[in-house]
C-alpha cells in the first residue's frame, strides 16, 4: 500500500536512478504501443503529447472497487491516444516502467488518490508533465511519488544518468519538499505533527480576500509551516467538517490502521461525516457488472460501515429504489457535498471532503476544497488539513443572465476560454462576484463553486448575503448573523480579474471528451442525435436543478409531447429534500407524463454508477453532470448541457435549447 512501512525515505543528497524505459502518453497510440513492447522510444518520436489526462482515464472508476495492491495492475487502462485504449491491465508492471511523461493539466479531474497509488503500485516512481493538477499532485507527495515538470530530465534518464532528488524537488514549496523527502504525509505526520496549535491570530497587515480571512481563522502553527505564508507557501489548517465516501474510507482505514495499529485515536470525530453516496444504483450500473465488480463494492461499502461502527462516525446512506418505495421520511441521505451544503456547512467555516466537488459548499461563503485519501487519513488522526496557498481570481459577473440561461452555461461559457483552457485557474481560489451572481439562488451559486473543479482551481467562493442567509432560514431553519469580516476587502490582491457579459452568454455545450470543449448550443453545426438525456448529479440534481426540468417538461406534457422514440431520460435527485421538495410541488406528475424515469438520490451516471450512462460506444448522451471526460458516463460519448437543455433535448431527440423546442412546437 501506499506510504506504507515500505515506502523509502530520502536524504538531501540522494541521487535517483530510473529505468531507462519511459512511457510516453501520447497523442498516437504507436509510441505507447512501442514502449510497452520493450523498444526504444525518443521524447521527439512520441510528440505530441496528450494534455488533460484525467483521473478518469489513469483508473477509470470501476477501478476503484480496489483499495490496495491490487490497484497496481490497472493503472492507465482508461488511456486514451487517438481513439484507442492502448494500455492493457498488468502491462505497466510488466514493461518494468518506472517513469511516465505526458503534456499539461495532467490529473485532471476527481480526487481519487486511486490514480498515483495505482502507478506507484505499478512500479512507476516518476510523472514528469508540462502541468499537474493541484489535487493530483498533492496526492503524489502525500504518498511519495515523485512529479516534474522538467521535461530536460527525459533525456537525461534515457541515457541512464542519475538525477539529485534537489532537481525533482525544484520549485516546489518547503512543506512539499519535507513530505516528499520522509516519504509521504503520515510518515511526516508521525515525525512533524504530534503537537499542532492554533496560530496565535489571524490578523495581517493590508486588505485580504474573504478565502484569505477564513484560511487564517482557520491556520495552525507548526515548526515546519510559516506564521504569515505566501502564495505558494504550504500550510496546515483545521476543518470545522471533515467527509468521506465510501471509495475512500475503506482505503484511508486500510493505511492508518497499517501505519498506526488500531483502535486509532481520532481527533474531533465529531466533525466527522460519512458518506454512502456512490452505490446505490451499483447493480445497474453496467461498467461495474459486465466487469464482475458488484460483490468488490459490495466489500467496499461493508468496509466503510465498519469503520463508521468502529469508531461511532456520524453517517449518512442513500436508498435503492426498493427501499425509497418504503422510506417514510427517515433520515437524510444523498450525494456527500450536496448534503454538507444542505445541513452542515457556515458562512465562514472550512470544510473539506474526498471529492472533488467539495467546493460545492463555497456557495455559502465558505472555503471548501476536495483531498485526496492520504490527505484524510492524516486529517483523521491530526485534525490537520494539508494547505498549498493559492493565488485568488476575481470572476466578475456583470449584467444577468438572460432568460433560459442558467448557471451551468455560465461555467460552461467560462471553461471555454483560453485562460481557463491553457491551465490559468489551476490551484487557485474563483471568487465570484457581480450582478448576475446575487441575482442567483444558492442552489445556482453552487453549480459555479462546484465546478471550479473543471476550472481547475482549488475552490470557489461566494460572499455571504440576504441570499445566503434566506437558504439558511428556509431550507436549514438556521437564523445565521453575518458579520463584518465575511466579505473581501476593497483592495484584496488577485491574480486575474476576469470580466465576464453575462447578457452575453447564450445556452451553452461541451461537446464530448472534456469540459473545457464548450461552445454555443447554436453554433453546434449539424443536428446531433440523443439516446440518452441525464439529468442529475451534485451539479445538476438541486431544488433548482429540478425547477428547470420541470418548467420544460411540464411545457411539454401539456401540449401531449413525451420522450422522444428511441430516447430515454433520467432524472435523478442530489438528495432526499430535494426529491421531497419535488414530491411536494407536485413535480412527479409531468415527469411521469413525458415518460421519464426517476432514480432516487446518488452520484449514478455522473460516475458510471448507474443508470444513465452509455453501454455501447454509438450512444450519445447529453447530460447535466460536471465531467464528460473518455470513459465518463460510459463508452459513448457525451454532451455537457444546462438542466433546460437536457429535458428540452430528450423531447427532441436531438441536443436543443427549451427556446428552441417552444419554437418548434409553435
Amino acid at each position: 500500500m501506499a506510504d506504507d512501512k515500505n515506502s523509502p525515505r530520502t536524504s538531501d543528497d540522494a541521487a535517483l536512478h530510473f529505468n531507462a524505459r519511459i512511457l510516453f502518453l501520447s497523442q498516437l497510440p504507436a509510441p505507447v504501443e512501442a514502449v510497452l513492447r520493450g523498444e526504444a522510444v525518443a521524447l521527439a518520436q512520441a510528440l505530441p503529447l496528450r494534455d488533460d489526462v484525467s483521473t478518469d482515464e489513469i483508473t477509470p472508476l470501476p477501478i476503484l472497487t480496489h483499495y490496495d495492491e491490487k490497484l497496481g495492475r490497472y493503472p492507465y487502462t482508461g488511456f486514451k491516444a487517438g481513439e484507442c485504449l492502448p494500455i492493457a491491465a498488468g502491462a505497466v508492471s510488466t514493461a518494468g516502467i518506472e517513469v511516465v511523461v505526458a503534456g499539461k493539466r495532467y490529473g485532471k479531474g476527481s480526487s481519487r488518490e486511486h490514480s498515483p497509488t495505482a502507478e506507484k503500485l505499478a512500479g512507476v516512481r516518476l510523472v514528469i508533465a508540462e502541468s499537474f493538477e493541484r489535487i493530483y499532485r498533492q496526492n503524489a507527495d502525500n504518498i511519495g511519488l515523485f512529479t516534474s515538470t522538467d521535461l530536460g530530465l527525459v533525456a537525461r534518464i534515457a541515457a541512464g544518468q542519475a538525477i539529485p532528488l534537489e532537481e525533482l524537488l525544484a520549485g516546489r514549496d518547503a512543506l512539499a519538499a519535507a513530505i516528499v523527502r520522509s516519504g509521504g504525509l503520515l510518515r511526516f505526520g508521525q515525525t512533524h505533527m504530534r503537537a499542532i496549535e492554533e496560530s496565535a491570530s489571524d490578523a495581517a497587515p493590508g486588505p485580504r480576500t474573504l478565502f484569505e480571512k477564513i484560511v487564517a481563522r482557520h491556520a495552525l502553527a507548526t515548526a515546519l509551516t510559516p506564521a504569515s505564508p505566501r502564495v505558494g507557501e504550504g500550510i496546515f489548517v483545521r476543518a470545522d467538517w471533515r467527509f468521506i465516501h465510501e471509495y475512500y474510507t475503506g482505503m484511508a482505514a486500510h493505511m492508518l490502521h497499517a501505519n498506526l495499529g488500531r483502535p486509532l485515536a481520532l481527533q474531533a470525530p465529531a466533525s466527522v461525516i460519512v458518506f454512502e453516496d456512490h452505490t446505490s444504483y451499483v447493480e445497474e450500473s453496467p461498467a461495474h457488472v459486465r466487469a464482475g465488480l458488484v460483490p468488490n463494492v459490495q466489500r467496499m461499502v461493508e468496509a466503510q460501515r465498519a469503520f463508521v461502527a468502529e469508531y461511532g462516525l456520524r453517517s449518512h446512506r442513500t436508498l435503492t429504489e426498493a427501499e425509497a418505495l418504503h422510506d417514510k421520511g427517515g433520515d437524510a441521505a444523498g450525494i456527500s457535498h450536496a448534503m454538507v451544503a444542505e445541513h452542515y456547512a457556515l458562512p465562514g467555516q472550512l470544510v473539506v471532503g474526498t471529492d472533488s466537488h467539495t467546493p460545492h459548499s463555497g456557495a455559502l461563503g465558505c472555503v471548501a476544497f476536495g483531498v485526496g485519501t492520504t490527505d484524510m487519513a492524516n486529517a483523521l488522526v491530526t485534525g490537520a488539513v494539508r494547505l498549498t496557498v493559492p493565488a485568488s481570481l476575481l470572476v466578475r459577473c456583470n449584467g444577468r443572465l438572460a432568460a433560459g440561461v442558467t448557471a451551468k452555461d455560465l461555467v460552461l461559457h467560462l471553461l471555454a476560454q483560453d485562460f481557463i483552457r491553457t491551465g490559468g485557474g489551476v490551484g487557485k481560489v474563483f471568487e465570484f462576484v457581480g450582478e448576475a451572481v446575487q441575482a442567483l439562488a444558492i442552489d445556482e451559486r453552487a453549480t459555479l463553486t462546484n465546478m471550479t473543479a473543471e476550472l481547475g482551481g482549488l475552490t470557489g467562493i461566494v460572499a455571504p448575503d440576504q441570499e445566503t442567509l434566506r437558504f439558511l432560514r428556509e431550507r436549514r431553519g438556521v437564523d445565521f448573523a453575518l458579520e463584518d469580516w465575511m466579505q473581501s476587502d476593497a483592495g484584496a490582491a488577485y491574480a486575474q480579474v476576469l470580466e465576464i457579459d453575462c447578457a452575453a452568454v447564450p445556452p451553452m455545450v461541451a461537446a464530448p471528451g472534456d469540459p473545457g470543449n464548450g461552445r454555443p448550443l447554436a453554433a453546434v453545426p449539424t443536428p446531433v442525435r440523443i439516446d440518452i438525456a441525464y439529468g442529475g448529479s451534485c451539479t445538476a440534481g438541486k431544488r433548482e436543478d429540478f425547477v428547470h426540468y420541470h418548467a420544460v417538461l411540464r411545457w411539454a406534457a401539456d401540449r401531449g409531447l413525451r420522450v422522444a422514440p428511441g430516447v430515454s431520460l433520467y432524472l435523478q435527485f442530489g438528495t432526499t429534500a430535494v426529491r421531497d421538495h419535488c414530491i411536494a410541488a407536485g413535480y412527479m406528475d409531468a415527469f411521469e407524463r413525458v415518460g421519464a424515469r426517476i432514480l432516487q438520490p446518488s452520484c449514478g451516471a455522473c460516475g458510471n454508477c448507474g443508470p444513465g450512462g452509455s453501454v455501447r460506444a454509438d450512444q450519445v448522451t447529453v447530460s447535466a453532470i460536471n465531467r464528460n471526460f473518455p470513459g465518463r458516463g460510459g463508452p459513448g460519448n457525451v454532451w455537457l448541457a444546462s438542466p433546460p437543455t437536457v429535458a428540452a433535448s430528450a423531447i427532441a431527440g436531438e441536443l436543443l435549447s427549451f427556446e428552441q423546442l417552444q419554437a418548434r412546437h409553435r
